[in-house]
């Protein structure tokens, strides 16, 4: 394997989808291919404000939590030469999918929203919007929102397959697009 950073001067990617659909793992071997960092904007905000997100959304509820997602957001502005995995409502509130697309490379990881559902029945515990619900809530739930986020995830100047991402496809994409900016 072998590094594409110098094709990518002073560049971010930003991973999109929704929850489960596997950015924080294509992320990182999307930078390790690019010899970029890694960055989950879940853990960012763990770290800067000390608490699980889960947690969180159980003491302040997701309108605060979506407010601080958004400031942990623009603060990767200052990042460079980096693969940004977002959380699966990131791009779908305030103007983030815009900054998003401003700010870098956008890659939506798109799988169909029963595959979705299947990741996310044995996870779901660990999902704030999920806490509580039975496994056929969970398949209506993801199928609902999905069609609502699929308006912000369409948006991505790249849609890649999520189940098995062809990342070589991915980075020759990103060139494609890098390229054709400069």
């Amino acid at each position: 394997m072998f590094a594409f950073s110098c094709i990518f001067v002073h560049m971010k990617i930003y991973l999109i989808g929704y929850m489960a659909s596997g950015k924080t793992r294509t992320g990182r071997k999307l930078a390790r291919l690019l010899d970029y960092s890694f960055n989950d904007t879940d853990d960012l905000f763990e770290s800067k404000y000390k608490i699980t997100i889960h947690d969180f959304f159980d003491k302040y509820g997701e309108d605060l939590f979506r407010q601080l997602e958004q400031k942990v957001l623009l603060e990767t502005r200052d990042l460079d030469n980096t693969v940004i995995s977002t959380g699966g409502g990131t791009p779908c509130f305030f103007d983030n999918m815009e900054f998003i697309r401003d700010s870098g490379i956008s890659v939506y990881l798109k799988l169909p929203a029963p595959a979705l559902a299947s990741r996310l029945k044995v996870v779901r515990k660990k999902r704030p919007l999920l806490k509580g619900m039975t496994a056929a809530q969970v398949n209506e739930f993801v199928e609902v929102q999905l069609k609502e986020r699929e308006e912000f995830y369409s948006r991505a100047d790249i849609v890649a397959e999520g189940n098995c991402p062809d990342i070589a496809e991915v980075v020759r994409r990103i060139r494609e697009l890098s390229a054709s900016s400069h």
